[in-house]
């Protein structure tokens, strides 16, 4: 055990400590007890929470490195804290969705282990209702409220240590955690900086939920790496957005697809000054052409990231200079990473071929957790298969057209139909199901639910409701279906799997009525 900062990740703060310590680092907006206070933070003080939540991540709760540390709550400042204290202790920072259902995060936890659980009040009950072996829980509140003992040695932390474990459900419906070490932060890190072009008196305001990549390491922990001060909210309210838009006049944000329909349906958007953005960065899905445009016409170029919980995520992007001339591409490779588009036979495509995005790059993930002991599961000689169909450009621009996987995206989140209909096929009355994904103005795609009903009383007595009440217990809200249709068969091919393009276009061709933008 030592007293310098070994962990690339915290010298980084460290430095920024000492080198620009009065700097605005953040600002905090919406503390669920002090709601209507800002909370600003520069970088001197930020490090000094950070010490202080090391060691009573030590002291308190025996932190240990490689012990894992689950946070379940609202986008809040110590959130970063801990992920920072976390990295000089050699512990692994374990974000957890708060939209999941109790058995869904369950789930995680058995996988994970954690050995301490934080949380803040709005999801008190939902946290101590997870177990996990010897886990301990505890309000955010308490790692920072009290005075912490000085002088506790910090372990030897290399950047090969893992740092993020993040939860993605993979296509059988289970969920596998994605590795992230401290050196594929840092990098993800530089592909940000890059990405994003940040200068001096650059200002981030950020609102999408940290417990994604998406939100947590697109802009927001690559902007306070980088010296640039962030403006946390605890989650996206339209009107809270656009009143930053004359408070602290942001110069970068992020949104996705239904944070931007938001903004445009609120009553402000028109009468809303954004002259103080240099852009916005979008990502997780495809986004409405006609969404972009909308923001072009008031002058806010839309730059574009893709990637995926397992690619760090920065991975391809469309910077905010190309935006406007290259609507609807995802852009090019980041400068550290290596991009293929293949066929189905492993070959690279053309220009105007299309082919499958793979990835390799030092900011992808170290692998899926566990994973029955293999080293670097999920990954093929260092390349990640993102199942992603793409047609790159003469000049290398990539463009992103659709997803052999069926994974469907909607409002920014990732929807596996094997999770719907894995608890489906325990539902008495029914004898075959498929869950595919609709095109939706409002979400982007949103999941239908097509059921075959058994011959026998249960499948006679089979209804929408039941369908419904069967899937509320055991899925998040947002991964319910908008639409239960009944089928007396389901397309299939020869081989008796189900066609799922197929059955989409029969769904648009006998009725449209899904499009309803209606979130249940």
């Amino acid at each position: 055990m030592q007293a310098t900062e070994t962990s690339p990740l915290a010298a980084r703060f460290a430095q920024l400590a000492q080198d620009c310590g009065t700097q605005p680092a953040m600002t905090f907006r919406g503390d669920e007890r002090q709601p209507d206070q800002t909370f600003e933070y520069d970088f001197a003080k930020f490090w000094r929470r950070v010490a202080r939540v090391t060691a009573h991540l030590q002291s308190n709760w025996g932190v240990q490195p490689g012990d894992r540390v689950a946070w379940l709550g609202f986008n809040h400042e110590l959130q970063l804290v801990t992920l920072v204290a976390c990295a000089r202790s050699g512990a692994i920072f374990l974000p957890l969705n708060f939209r999941l259902a109790v058995p869904e995060l369950q789930q995680v936890m058995h996988d994970a282990q954690p050995r301490l659980l934080v949380h803040d009040s709005h999801h008190a009950g939902t946290a101590l209702a997870l177990q996990a072996e010897g886990l301990k829980h505890t309000h955010h509140d308490t790692l920072i409220a009290t005075a912490a003992p000085r002088g506790l040695p910090l372990p030897a932390v290399h950047s090969d240590l893992p740092l993020l474990l993040v939860y993605t459900s993979g296509t059988t419906g289970v969920p596998k955690g994605a590795v992230h070490t401290q050196a594929a932060l840092m990098a993800n890190a530089r592909a940000s900086a890059w990405a994003h072009n940040f200068v001096p008196g650059d200002k981030v305001l950020s609102t999408l939920p940290m417990f994604h990549v998406g939100g947590l390491c697109i802009q927001t922990l690559p902007a306070l790496l980088a010296g640039v001060q962030v403006v946390l909210h605890p989650r996206f309210d339209p009107t809270a957005w656009l009143d930053e838009m004359a408070t602290s006049r942001p110069s970068l944000s992020l949104l996705v697809p239904a944070t931007m329909r938001a903004l445009f349906e609120h009553p402000r958007w028109t009468e809303t000054s954004l002259a103080c953005l240099r852009g916005i960065m979008t990502g997780s899905s495809t986004v409405p052409v006609a969404y972009l445009e909308t923001l072009h016409a008031r002058g806010v170029p839309v730059g574009q990231v893709y990637g995926s919980t397992e690619t760090g995520p920065v991975s391809i992007v469309l910077r905010l200079p190309e935006a406007m001339a290259r609507v609807g591409a995802s852009g090019w490779p980041q400068p550290e990473a290596q991009v293929k588009l293949i066929d189905a036979q492993g070959q690279e495509v053309g220009p105007g071929e299309t082919g499958e995005v793979c990835i390799r790059a030092d900011n992808l993930m170290r692998g899926y957790w566990r994973a029955d002991g293999e080293v670097n599961a999920g990954l093929e000689d260092g390349w990640f298969h993102s199942g992603d169909l793409g047609q790159p450009a003469e000049d290398g621009c990539i463009t992103i057209v659709g997803r052999s996987k069926d994974m469907i995206i909607s409002g920014g989140e990732n929807i596996y139909p094997a999770e719907i209909e894995n608890q489906l096929v325990t539902l008495p009355g029914v004898a075959e199901i498929a869950v595919v994904g609709v095109a939706d103005v409002r979400w982007g795609e949103v999941p239908v639910a097509v059921l075959v009903r058994s011959a026998d009383a249960a499948g006679l007595a089979l209804s929408v409701e039941a369908v419904l009440a069967h899937l509320q217990l055991r899925i998040a809200r947002f991964k319910l279906p908008r639409r239960v249709v009944f089928m007396d068969g389901l397309p299939k091919s020869a081989l008796g799997k189900v066609l799922k393009p197929a059955l989409q276009a029969q769904l648009a061709e006998e009725d449209p009525s899904y499009l309803t933008g209606i979130n249940p």
